[in-house]
């Protein structure tokens, strides 16, 4: 099975007129409006499907059990035959699991059954074999027994033909394991979305190329290219391209992708050659958020397809990846907007924010306080290895002291 997304609007990303400094919620609020869909579809085998998103809703084949079974090794009995005393005559056989008894359990007696059993006619309870003394052709059941006891009801985990995970979900380990018990063989998934990740600038070499002082290591590309493998999406490498437009087209043109992460030129300075050609050539909006680290954030298409103009510096980059590339791409895949999950924690801090801005800070919990980095410079690379997620201080002024409660969001919020 193969599908055709809709193609995204030439003005998904467009800011009304006159908007200078965009908050971190409305520009969250317009990609989510403004972004659908782009991968196809395709069928694969449920060994295959990890990490996919699923294109349709999927129901059970069959009832997870299949049939009442027992749930521990014992003795099986209908409950309303149990005499005062608790002792019953032996019925002759043993059920056990893919070996059932296949035949009925006469009133009044007790018949061997082993976990995961199908529970024979006749038999509504089970007794714990540690709760059962056997006394030749008798089984002696101590205690009280309650009705249905020890026992698994065909259907009470999933019915036949009932939902069992939705379009939309990306499937992971447990997942599997549901479609399988419900006798799903194979799935609809979308395509992996392929990200493509391009750094620019003539300053940019490779790790240990040069000793040139001039020159900036390339940190964005690796950080890029495992986030995004990590959020199981087909990350390509597009190396890195000088500040020349001809040779950025050329990338751009050959890239063969359904989005593309750029790092540097985002802005709108003369060397800013990502917003310069998606003006040109293409469609763009450069977003000035309201947000530290980041504010520059150039979103366009190129050829139809979505670019999203990171910021270069690789503290801020990652930021503006985590909070809009993140629920951005994960629309653009077909698995819905996605929202990190914080919790409050007691600061291990000081700190004065002024109004008009959201602050990231980089913070790691320690005796259950959130501790953030000494400098919040954001060409403080190191910051980012240290840290264990960010601290997320709102638009408003706000005075923290150690103790105030503070929302920290762990990396594995952000799904890493």
């Amino acid at each position: 099975m193969t599908t055709r997304p809709v193609p995204l609007r030439d003005d998904c990303f467009a800011l009304p007129p006159g908007v200078h400094w965009t908050p971190v919620d409305e520009a969250l609020d317009r990609l989510r409006r403004g972004l659908a869909p782009v991968t196809g579809a395709e069928t694969v085998v449920l060994g295959d499907a990890f990490g996919r998103v699923l294109v349709e809703d999927v129901a059970a084949r069959r009832s997870s059990p299949p049939g009442a079974n027992a749930a521990v090794d014992g003795w099986g009995f209908a409950h309303a035959s149990l005499p005062e005393g608790g002792t019953l005559p032996v019925e002759p056989g043993r059920s056990a699991a893919g070996a059932p008894l296949g035949r009925a359990v006469r009133p009044g007696r007790a018949v061997r059954i082993l976990t995961g059993a199908l529970l024979p006619e006749g038999v509504d309870t089970v007794v714990l074999q540690e709760d059962a003394q056997v006394r030749g052709e008798l089984v002696a059941l101590g205690g009280s027994v309650k009705r249905g006891a020890n026992t698994r009801l065909a259907g009470e985990d999933v019915e036949a033909g009932a939902l069992a995970l939705p379009a939309g979900r990306t499937l992971g380990a447990p997942d599997l394991a549901l479609l399988a018990s419900v006798g799903v063989p194979r799935v609809t998934v979308r395509e992996r979305l392929r990200v493509g990740v391009l750094s620019t600038g003539d300053e940019i070499a490779e790790p240990g190329e040069t000793l040139d002082p001039a020159r900036t290591y390339d940190a964005n590309r690796p950080m890029l290219l495992s986030v995004l493998r990590r959020w199981g999406f087909h990350a390509l490498d597009l190396g890195g391209v000088p500040d020349d437009r001809p040779a950025l087209a050329a990338r751009l043109d050959g890239a063969g992708v359904h989005a593309v992460l750029t790092s540097g030129g985002a802005s709108a300075g003369e060397e800013d050659h990502v917003s310069a050609l998606l003006a040109a050539e293409g469609r763009v909006e450069t977003w000035r958020i309201a947000v530290k680290p980041g504010r520059p954030l150039a979103l366009g298409l190129w050829r139809g397809t979505p670019v999203f103009g990171l910021p270069g510096n690789p503290v801020a980059a990652l930021v503006c990846t985590l909070v809009f590339a993140r629920p951005a791409l994960s629309v653009l895949a077909g698995a819905g907007w996605v929202e990190p999950q914080g919790f409050e924690l007691p600061a291990a801090f000081a700190k004065r924010k002024k109004a008009g801005r959201r602050e990231f800070l980089r913070a790691r919990v320690r005796d259950g306080r959130a501790e953030v980095f000494a400098s919040e410079g954001s060409g403080r690379v190191s910051g980012l290895s240290w840290a264990e997620g960010l601290v997320e201080l709102a638009d408003g002024p706000r005075d923290v002291a150690p103790g105030d409660p503070v929302r920290f969001l762990p990396y594995g919020a952000f799904g890493l």
